[in-house]
């Protein structure tokens, strides 16, 4: 098996090139590196990707999208991107509205968390009428805690999918289209239960930090979200799922000055204890490059 990472001196010779000339692209920020024990590290799978992103042709010659983040809300992201000054510009409406903005060429990047009911997998491009898409890659964010969100001190005593129905609980939801709305549609489904036999709140909540305030103000009594929006607003929580969290974007757009911000900076200190502070991740895996058409 190769090695994940390369030396300074195995890169040059994978790339045919002289060593000074990494060293060269390195202190200009053009190829992806690590910096470990005062050694340069340089992830395979991105070398390769940052290879593929220098095509000559007609994806050369593409303007790049403008630096948008789009798709699902997400914590941890949403702070990464303010603290690590990427200068990109957050509108997250939902895993579905970020793939078809994706598409359409006005975002840079997207956070989604999109069940395929058939295979049990997340995020898989062709489910997600992506496969077409030749230079598309996906990049592990984080592994999420999914669950039910409910009341302080969990009044009705909910413990699963089936007391929704028991309790007659108010139930909130997301727009069509989010990942969470497909996550319930799913277990609602495994659980035998039709959605006419619910009682659902009055609107869809348009983002996490939405649906664990409608339950906060008491507008419902339970909904299907994170652990972190849960804590945020000192609400119970019923652990269910762990949901791989991922992002996608054009291959090339990895290497605009945004995205490689966001990425640097979340390999940092700083970050990971973020991401513990705010429970219910597992970022162990960032980065990992799960799809690269």
């Amino acid at each position: 098996m190769p090695n994940d990472y390369l030396t300074t001196a195995e890169v040059a010779d994978y790339l045919r090139l002289k060593e000074r000339k990494v060293y060269d692209l390195v202190r200009q920020g053009h190829i992806p590196c690590s910096r470990a024990t005062g050694k340069l590290l340089f992830p395979r799978q991105h070398v390769d990707m940052w290879v593929l992103s220098h095509l000559e042709g007609d994806q050369a010659q593409r303007q790049p999208p403008p630096p948008v983040l789009v798709g699902s809300q997400d914590p941890l992201l949403e702070w990464a991107v303010r603290e690590s000054g990427s200068d990109l510009a957050s509108l997250c409406q939902g895993s579905g509205d970020g793939v078809r903005r994706l598409l359409e060429g006005k975002a840079m990047l997207a956070g989604i968390h999109l069940l395929d009911a058939a295979t049990g997998r997340y995020n898989e491009p062709a489910a997600l009428g992506l496969g077409g898409v030749r230079d598309l890659i996906v990049l592990h964010w984080a592994t999420r805690r999914q669950g039910l969100l409910l009341a302080p001190g969990n009044p009705l005593g909910i413990q699963s999918v089936d007391d929704i129905a028991k309790r007659k609980a108010v139930l909130a939801h997301r727009q069509p289209g989010a990942g969470a709305a497909q996550l319930l549609s799913c277990l609602l489904e495994q659980a035998g239960i039709p959605p006419e036999a619910l009682r659902w709140a009055a609107h869809p909540a348009l983002s996490e930090d939405d649906l664990a305030l409608t339950i906060a103000q008491g507008d419902a009594d339970v909904g299907l979200g994170m652990k972190a929006a849960a804590q945020r607003q000192q609400l119970a929580f019923v652990p269910l799922v762990e949901e791989s969290f991922d992002v996608v974007m054009h291959r090339r757009s990895y290497f605009e000055p945004a995205v490689q911000a966001l990425f640097a900076f979340a390999r940092t200190a700083r970050f990971a204890q973020r991401a513990s502070t705010l429970s219910g991740y597992d970022v162990r895996l960032l980065g990992r490059v799960l799809y690269n058409a």
